[in-house]
């Protein structure tokens, strides 16, 4: 049974910081890229940061760019966001999802890339 669980969402202030795992079990994680993915109010779902297999890292765009890091334990089964400097436009949902490849390609960031998804954990960023 493929579990994907994010833990870590909460209430912060701007400029405040916040760490996210996500914990996976039921599948080969290190066959895939992991990835970061959130939903705004209003707004679709889009990837913001993968890790491939290897934990080579990559964005999509520069929303969080210098701001937020991606990173992966594979040993652990396991897959982190940092999140400094946050703003209350990062308020979303944050979900953790593994895509069909072990690189970042194929349009990572979207939807149709994704195998296994995690509930979400929600990010609520307060002015």
């Amino acid at each position: 049974q493929v579990e994907v669980v994010e833990s870590g969402g909460g209430l912060v202030q701007t400029g405040g910081s916040l760490n996210l795992t996500c914990t996976t079990s039921g599948f080969s994680f290190d066959d895939y890229a992991m990835v970061w993915f959130r939903q705004a109010p209003g707004k679709e779902r889009e990837g913001i940061l993968c890790a491939n297999w290897k934990g080579g890292r990559f964005d999509n765009g520069d929303s969080v760019k210098d701001r937020f890091a991606i990173s992966r334990d594979n040993a652990k089964n396991t897959l982190y966001l940092q999140m400094n400097n946050l703003k209350p436009e990062d308020t979303a949902i944050y979900y953790c999802a593994a895509v069909r490849t072990a690189y970042c390609v194929d349009e990572w960031y979207n939807e149709g890339a994704v195998k296994y998804w995690g509930q979400g954990t929600q990010v609520t960023v307060s002015s």
